[in-house]
């Protein structure tokens, strides 16, 4: 791409735009990339060129694409955002700023700070979409040039490409974008499987192309045979959603056959409908496979109806159907909005069809744990829809999973917190219900009902989950209180000294501030929660020699706890701002040294540790969180589980096994057997010392040819 390129692209759909201030932006942003150089060798003013001229792509107007070839000014050489400002524009320069303070998020460094830096991705797609659009550019341009990195650095782009940037561009409606960024990744995680794909596929483009060209001549002639004008695409599915579908079913590539898509483009809503009847008259339809996306858009504003039936030579083929306009939304997305706009810009209006990010702006303003926010936040980017009615009619949609209590809290808190159970078209359901398309929900509720913890694993969307903390959190604090000042009131009796009297005259009150607590009020809760111990304030009311005096008894479990829990920890893991507290590691999640940790207090049972992204770990209280790290180097082997989905063939299993034993893990256990459609699994119980062992076995399971899946069964 060079410069009168982009500007002919530009022109293409904007024939007024003004040509001199791209120019102008091109010219500044090679003078201050002059000096520098992508790592594939290339001059660094390529990089915003490309950027640019995806952005035209996207049909943006012209303060989009001058972003596009200013966004790496500021981050990258000495530019201002005032320097910008007074040479480009207000407009630009807050677009710039915009993009600059999403290029700063890292996405391996602390969680508070991941965290963090999302929000600010999300509010800044609130203020202006075209930010984030800017942004996915720039991720698509890099995900085209992954090869000048090292391989290290190529799978982390691809990972959080995968984790973030091509879900937004689905969420925002570019599935174009959304594709190619996917494809990309899979090649960079999994080169093998992108290679055995692409093989495949070329193996079979004459016998597809022949397929797509006879199934375009029938619906052509049955669409004129019905005096309808239509156009038909055919095209072959991409690498990456093959091998979801694989994955997901256990398939081997033969053994896919919806391969190719087929897409009908009418001029007129009613016309889809008129289209659906006419592919139905000719092939039958596959029963369960069709949906309306046109009465019931999804969450993103996207339109068409998507029926499968079975075409020639009994294979079943997927069909959409949509009008030209539905048809540029879908391949543009968002950006749709931009093309037809006197000055650029969105409106109110058009935001509201964003429904999803409305919620994701409400949620993220309630949910303040990190890990929460970021497990949710990665949720909401990638759900299956269901469309459910009130008994007004209004109609909600919730993320595929979603119960009777993610219904009651998008209500209100207080119908959530009360709710019992739900009549869907007259007949009652419990509270673990899973909403369906189409269900009507009339909500039961009592003023005896309470949220309990068990909740959290029935609710499935953010706000529910974090309606239900709020309360049980609410509580906790409650029986906290209650807790913490009996547990004083006893210990301090034993020194003849009165809690009532030391709240009252203000002595707690500087006790808690030198223990770095706001309050006696919150002393009292840290003390119930088992944060501080009693042990800890009386020590700053009472002289050092009288602190072990024989008044002060102490029962043999109790002298059996302290001496267990006064023990260095044998699993190597120190808790933050805790001394002389039991530690263990969590059975369900099983966290190995180097993996991503972290703590639970319990009442009178010390701290357990969990993996970072452990369910359990995640539904928990935040209150109760304590920092946890690993400390030292692993001392002993852990065995670890792993399944082994593969081909069923000779010889595969000596390989499997042969991969791990190169990787110096010895194998303590193993079991195969044979499963249908001519696959195996294989478990195989391996001892490991920490995360990188466990990371290279996979590694090189994986790169085995017929090896499908490998994944770590914890608990």
């Amino acid at each position: 791409m060079r410069l009168e390129g982009l500007v002919s692209k530009i022109q293409s759909y904007l024939p007024g735009a003004e040509l001199d201030l791209i120019r102008r932006a091109y010219e500044f942003s090679a003078e201050k990339h002059k000096n520098q150089r992508r790592a594939s060798g290339e001059p660094y003013v390529s990089h915003p060129l490309a950027v640019a001229s995806i952005i035209g792509d996207l049909r943006l107007d012209v303060p989009s694409v001058v972003s596009g070839l200013l966004h790496d000014t500021v981050e990258d050489t000495l530019t201002t955002i005032d320097q910008i400002e007074s040479l480009f524009g207000t407009e630009v320069a807050t677009l710039v700023d915009g993009v600059t303070k999403i290029s700063q998020i890292n996405f391996r460094t602390r969680e508070e700070h991941r965290a963090e830096n999302i929000r600010k991705m999300i509010i800044a797609m609130s203020e202006d979409l075209r930010v984030i659009l800017i942004k996915l550019a720039d991720r698509t341009h890099n995900m085209r040039t992954l090869a000048g990195l090292s391989p290290d650095k190529q799978a982390k782009v691809a990972q959080e490409t995968l984790d973030i940037f091509a879900p937004l561009a689905h969420r925002l409606g570019i599935y174009w974008m959304k594709s190619e960024m996917e494809d990309n990744a899979l090649h960079a995680l999994h080169p093998e499987v992108f290679y055995q794909l692409k093989r495949a596929v070329a193996k079979k483009k004459t016998e597809r192309e022949k397929h797509i060209r006879e199934v375009q001549a029938v619906l052509i002639r049955q669409f004129e045979a019905a005096g309808m004008e239509c156009v038909v695409h055919g095209r072959p599915k991409h690498f990456y959603s093959i091998y979801q579908k694989m994955r997901s079913q256990n398939l081997l590539y033969e053994q896919v056959y919806d391969l190719v898509a087929f897409r009908v483009v009418v001029d007129t809503k009613r016309e889809c409908y008129e289209a659906l009847g006419v592919v139905h008259g000719q092939w039958k339809p596959v029963p369960g496979r069709f949906k309306d996306y046109i009465a019931l858009p999804k969450g993103n504003g996207y339109q068409s109806l998507h029926t499968t039936v079975i075409g020639p030579r009994g294979e079943r083929i997927e069909v959409q159907i949509r009008s030209s306009e539905m048809h540029r939304f879908a391949e543009q997305g968002i950006a749709a909005h931009w093309t037809h706009k006197e000055g650029g810009g969105i409106d109110q209006e058009e935001i509201q069809r964003f429904q999803w990010l409305r919620q994701m702006l409400e949620w993220q303003q309630h949910v303040r744990d990190p890990s929460e926010f970021l497990h949710s936040f990665k949720e909401d980017l990638v759900p299956d829809e269901v469309y459910v009615f009130t008994p007004k009619g209004d109609l909600l949609h919730f993320p595929a999973g979603a119960t009777i209590i993610d219904f009651a809290y998008r209500i209100h808190s207080e119908v959530g917190h009360r709710c019992t159970g739900a009549r869907v078209s007259g007949r009652l359901v419990p509270l673990r219900y899973n909403l369906r398309n189409g269900d009507t929900i009339e909500i039961i509720t009592t003023q005896h009902q309470q949220p309990s913890r068990d909740w959290l694993k029935i609710a499935a969307t953010p706000r529910a989950k974090e309606r239900v903390r709020e309360w049980i959190k609410a509580e906790e604090a409650t029986r906290s209180v209650e807790v913490g000042r009996e547990i004083l009131a006893r210990d301090l009796s034993h020194f003849n000294l009165d809690l009532v009297q030391l709240s009252s005259d203000g002595t707690l009150d500087r006790v808690a501030q030198e223990l770095g607590i706001e309050d006696f009020a919150n002393l009292v809760t840290e003390v119930g929660y088992g944060k501080i111990t009693a042990r800890q304030v009386i020590e700053r009311l009472v002289p050092a020699d009288e602190l072990d005096r024989p008044e002060v008894r102490e029962g043999p479990m109790a002298r059996l706890f302290r001496a267990v829990s006064r023990r260095p920890a044998a699993n190597g893991i120190k808790v933050s701002g805790l001394d002389d507290v039991l530690v263990r590691v969590a059975r369900c999640c099983d966290p190995l040294p180097g993996e991503a940790i972290t703590g639970l207090m319990s009442h009178g049972h010390g701290v357990t540790v969990h993996s970072a992204e452990c369910a359990t770990a995640l539904e928990a209280d935040p209150q109760r969180r304590v920092q946890c790290v690993w400390h030292g180097k692993p001392d002993s082997l852990r065995p670890i589980r792993l399944e082994v989905l593969c081909v069923d063939q000779p010889g595969l299993l000596a390989a499997v096994s042969k991969a791990i034993a190169q990787t110096g893990v010895n194998i303590r256990n193993a079991d195969a057997r044979g499963i249908e459609d001519g696959k195996a699994l294989n478990t195989f119980e391996v001892m490991v010392g920490d995360v990188a062992d466990l990371t290279k076995v996979i590694r090189n399971l994986s790169r085995v040819k017929g090896v499908m899946r490998v994944d770590r069964v914890r608990g």
